[in-house]
Formats: C-alpha cells, sequence, structure tokens
C-alpha cells in the first residue's frame, strides 16, 4: 500500500518491482549490483520506499533490451 508522506506518494521494494513488472528479487539485485541508485529513504521499520520519480527510473531501466 503507497505510503504518504508530506502529500508525496511512497512505494515499498514490491510495489515498485510490480509497478516495473520485474520480481522483487531483480530489483533488490540490481539495487545490490548499482544498477538503480539505492533509495535513501526508508520508512520506520528500515525498509527502502521509493518516490515516484525513482519508480519511473525502475521502470526504464526494465524495458531496456540486451544487447545480442
Amino acid at each position: 500500500m503507497p505510503i504518504k508522506v508530506d502529500g508525496k506518494t511512497y512505494y515499498q521494494t514490491s510495489e515498485a518491482a510490480r509497478m516495473a513488472g520485474i520480481s522483487r528479487s531483480t530489483l533488490l539485485r540490481w539495487l545490490d549490483q548499482g544498477i538503480i541508485n539505492e533509495s535513501n529513504l526508508r520508512d520506520r521499520r528500515g525498509w527502502r520506499i521509493f518516490a515516484q520519480e525513482e519508480i519511473k527510473t525502475i521502470i526504464e531501466e526494465a524495458q531496456k533490451s540486451l544487447p545480442m
């Protein structure tokens, strides 16, 4: 479920992955490998949360084609 903070909407890792059409494990791997920049924001539990702008970047990465 999206989280509202100061009028801005944030999404948890699984939600961000779902919106990009990738698995949660793929998103976590991309974060670990530096393909996607680490989100600096976390909720009270310490879980990553992503702003809409960050999700846009994740979607763009997911839509890239691999070189043959």
